[in-house]
């Protein structure tokens, strides 16, 4: 009962911060994220080595997927912060006469960002950028799955930030539940949607909004190519998306491809040279593949395997080691559809791939399906193109390259459906925690006599003319200004 106390309490001097109006000023925000950089930079060996023990990562992977994202997305945000900031004019109709209008942004208060474990710096940071640029106080709950992070992120990152407008709470699941029971601004979850329907009902609550970002099986398709290279290219492309980022446990990771079966031999064996390309001979040997988080995620992969209608669709790896958490890079072939590892999202180094008649079934396949958080294609056909762009649904279309998405600041990363709601990223990420209040400042100089009652057939005729944009009408508008009805 104490803990909660002091959870309470934490809070109400955190929302007693933001109503000083300390956080509101351009300089604190740059400041903060100002601080950000610093921690990334500062820290950068420290979190490297907790990535490492965390999930294996090398220091390579770690940086190119967090450290250097995050690097990148808040100069981002440095860069564009008075813009963002600004007041955008509105433009009115011609009825509003002698009437200016703006639009401003303005913080939500106190927001809480509760992230995941396979990216526990980057998904942590990320929002976090947002969420600070907009003016926010905010509570971080990092996961508990990524000890050595969680408490890098709750020891440190405070050192960096104003500690009373920022604040890193640790704990289970029981803490992310006290936590939920409390009234925010703004609720920004990233994981998996079993847990984020018990946080949308306990946003339900106190009418809280929130942003869901979550996952869902994202396809390949994969056309035919006319020319040798473009085939390496894609082989390539897939592979390291599918095992070599965090070892397939990410939200955007590929999740199956679909390719016509007159094709099927000729993409296997190229998949197979690249996974050896990337990961050697021994693939368990290589430094190059992170581990599966833990006995229990281990696990479920490894009964997605053990299904007897599954495990002899094993066409490549499928060796496991449990000590060290580890699992070969895995391809399977036509898996029955109906089998868990064709209905849940993997995170995991296993790769199904589908065959079907002719490619253009693959648009009727994914539309079938819930909503992915994205959907990857290669092909060189732009009337294809065309097709799966109007013909399906999902939060991002990447056309002959995967993941890269992610790394955009100017396109807003976010799910539909089942893959989430709400979204983030560069402007994104400040729009998502602010609020784009409407401004009108009207004159008391003139006023429109036939708006007020009583009515009568005259005054209905001056509105008629008023919204049709009738300039005659305009014109007896602003010839009837303070006339007495």
């Amino acid at each position: 009962m104490e803990t909660t106390v002091l959870l309470e309490d934490d809070l109400e001097d955190m929302r007693m911060y933001y109503r000083s109006g300390k956080t509101r000023g351009e300089s604190w925000r740059r400041s903060q994220l100002q601080g950000l950089l610093l921690f990334l930079k500062k820290k950068e060996g420290e979190i490297f080595e907790a990535l490492a023990q965390d999930l294996g990562k090398h220091p390579i992977e770690a940086y190119r997927d967090e450290v250097g994202s995050l690097t990148k997305s808040v100069n981002y945000a440095l860069n564009c912060l008075s813009e963002w900031m600004s007041s955008k004019k509105a433009k009115l109709p011609l009825i509003a006469i002698l009437t200016t209008a703006e639009i401003v942004p303005e913080p939500l208060g106190l927001v809480l960002v509760i992230s995941t474990w396979n990216f526990p710096i980057g998904l942590s940071l990320e929002p976090l950028i947002g969420a600070l640029a907009a003016g926010n106080c905010v509570v971080l709950k990092p996961s508990e799955l990524t000890p050595k992070c969680s408490f890098l992120l709750a020891t440190a990152l405070p050192t960096f930030l104003d500690g009373k407008a920022v604040k890193v709470v640790e704990g289970d699941s029981t803490t992310g539940e006290r936590l939920l029971r409390q009234k925010w601004d703004k609720i920004l979850f990233t994981g998996s949607s079993r847990i984020a329907r018990e946080v949308l009902a306990a946003a339900a609550e106190h009418l809280t909004p929130v942003v869901l970002e979550l996952g869902g099986k994202c396809p390949v398709i994969l056309d035919s190519f006319s020319r040798s290279w473009d085939k390496e290219v894609a082989a390539q492309r897939i592979t390291w998306a599918k095992f070599n980022a965090c070892a397939g446990q990410a939200c955007i990771a590929v999740d199956y491809v679909l390719v016509e079966e007159r094709f099927i031999d000729e993409w296997l064996e190229l998949m197979k040279t690249w996974i050896k390309k990337l990961f050697g001979e021994n693939p368990k040997q290589s430094c190059c593949n992170a581990r599966i988080i833990n006995k229990h995620h281990f696990t479920r992969l490894r009964m997605l395997l053990e299904d007897p209608k599954v495990q002899s669709r094993v066409v490549h790896g499928g060796d496991m080691d449990e000590d060290n958490l580890y699992i070969e890079p895995t391809i399977l072939l036509n898996p029955p559809l109906q089998s868990a590892i064709m209905m849940d999202e993997i995170f995991g180094p296993l790769l199904p791939i589908i065959t079907v008649k002719n490619i253009e079934d693959s648009i009727q396949f994914i539309s079938s399906r819930p909503k992915p958080l994205a959907i990857y294609v290669f092909t060189e056909r732009e009337s294809f193109r065309q097709r799966i762009q109007a013909e399906t649904s999902s939060g991002s279309l990447i056309f002959n390259d995967v993941i890269i998405q992610y790394l955009a600041d100017t396109l807003p990363f976010g799910g539909i459906g089942e893959s989430g709601m709400g979204k983030y990223h560069g402007k994104f990420s400040f729009d998502t925690f602010s609020h784009h209040k409407a401004v009108v400042r009207r004159s008391l100089l003139v006023d429109f006599w036939f708006r007020f009652p009583p009515w009568n057939e005259q005054k209905l005729q001056l509105l008629r003319s008023a919204y049709d944009y009738d300039y005659l009408g305009l014109l007896l508008i602003v010839l009837g200004l303070k006339r007495s009805s």
